[in-house]
């Protein structure tokens, strides 16, 4: 059974939100007690204002956390009315956020180097993983995907914390390699150089970089998107169906074992 959530409800202020990309948003929130608790991997669930018949909380993943400013940063994308009003908020505004929530992500111990895998809006959970690595003198490589280069995002961020190698690959060819980001995956998979891969973003992206890991002998986690209505584990809305059976990502998750995984 999983242990009670260790989320709790923060009042937040925002500092900035500012399109980093097409459609895509960076988010810096002061919240110092949420800033202090949540590890790589985990969860926020945020109180979006502007709509009254709007009773659910958007559940999203962040990209940076510093305990220095209490504040933490989330990249988000525009798809629907939630984040369009959240892109809407301004300097200043205030709101709630329930977190941190969920499991995160856990390198095994003896790990000599990794591989970060994401697609689109699925890199901001890796870069704080990408920070915890380096805290800890493991080396890693990452794979980043996209539909083109106007939508890419993390590049710099992720090279900036010491990745080794970065290889970007685009639908439309227009940065990196034209193509999916699981082929690469897979060549750097294939030369056998990792203990563990880490991966994000669509769900068949993650489920390819899954079967790749399992070829070349490597543990794999991937953390799910799923709708984590409630943040806590009372609302079944984000279960994912695994071989131990159903769990729910928001408390079990949202990073779990890939080779565990059944419905993607």
């Amino acid at each position: 059974m999983p242990q009670p959530s260790s989320a709790r409800l923060h009042e937040f202020r925002v500092v900035s939100n500012d399109k980093i990309a097409q459609g895509i948003f960076s988010l810096v929130i002061e919240a110092p007690a949420l800033a202090s608790a949540i590890k790589p991997g985990q969860f926020m669930n945020f109180d979006v204002p502007g709509n009254a018949q709007s009773l659910l909380r958007i559940p999203l993943s962040y990209a940076r956390a510093d305990e220095g400013t209490g504040t933490v940063e989330v990249w988000y994308a525009v798809v629907g009315d939630g984040t369009r009003r959240l892109s809407a908020m301004k300097p200043g505004d205030y709101s709630t956020v329930l977190g941190p929530g969920g499991h995160g992500w856990t390198v095994p111990e003896g790990c000599s180097r990794a591989l970060l895998v994401g697609g689109g809006i699925g890199v901001p959970p890796l870069v704080p993983l990408a920070a915890a690595l380096r805290s800890v003198g493991i080396p890693f490589d990452v794979c980043l995907g996209a539909k083109s280069a106007d939508v890419l995002v993390g590049e710099s961020e992720l090279d900036a914390l010491g990745a080794e190698r970065i290889e970007v690959a685009t639908d439309d060819g227009t940065e990196g390699r034209h193509g999916f980001v699981t082929d690469v995956a897979t060549e750097l998979l294939e030369q056998g150089a990792y203990g563990y891969v880490a991966t994000c973003g669509p769900g068949i992206m993650m489920q390819k970089v899954a079967e790749a890991a399992v070829g070349a002998g490597v543990y794999c986690e991937a953390s799910l998107e799923r709708m984590m209505s409630c943040g806590f584990g009372a609302c079944n809305t984000c279960n994912v169906e695994t071989t131990e059976g159903m769990k729910g990502a928001c408390m079990c998750g949202p990073v779990f074992d890939a080779s565990k995984v059944v419905v993607w």
